[in-house]
């Protein structure tokens, strides 16, 4: 019986931890709905940029990505995003989207512009700077440096044999 009254005790303090853990972490997290306006921006291309990830300014979280779509008639992808109300956009602010290093997670950065005139909730961020592939980035460099060294060696090569040539 002294037991099973311990056994339970601890049970109920590990679900008492437990709760409280979840509800740290939550609150913490900055998951929790802003219940912010709604902006669009579109981009050529949004790699590594999904549902909830993070809006920033100036590094500081300040909203959420809320939807994505594909806009048929030009092909570019429409993002939504939510920003907090106390943060007012000027109307010629940019969007880009950023990494978080070099590996690190993508997120959407937003520049605010100069102009008096305020984006209204719904409005379209015009500005926009789509995500850089490192792939690609890599792959070009190794290209261009390939083909530069295959240059170098058939140029010296050509100059070798025509400076012999001149001189015999």
């Amino acid at each position: 019986m002294r037991r099973n009254i311990f056994e339970t005790v601890i049970g109920a303090l590990v679900l008492v931890v437990a709760a409280w853990f979840l509800y740290f972490s939550y609150t913490r997290s900055g998951v929790r709905d802003i219940g912010g306006y709604p902006v669009t921006a579109q981009f050529d291309r949004i790699d590594g940029i999904d549902m909830g990830t993070d809006v920033r300014m100036s590094g500081i979280k300040i909203g959420t990505v809320t939807g994505q779509d594909l806009d048929p008639a030009t092909y570019l992808a429409v993002v939504t995003m939510e920003v907090d109300p106390r943060i007012k956009l000027p109307e010629d602010s940019s969007a880009e989207i950023a990494s978080a290093g070099l590996l690190g997670s993508r997120y959407i950065a937003l520049v605010p512009g100069g102009s008096e005139r305020m984006l209204d909730a719904g409005g379209r961020i015009r500005f926009t700077q789509s995500a850089v592939s490192l792939e690609q980035l890599i792959g070009k460099f190794m290209f261009s440096s390939s083909e530069d060294k295959g240059g170098q060696g058939a140029q010296s090569g050509q100059g070798g044999v025509g400076g012999q040539g001149s001189l015999g």
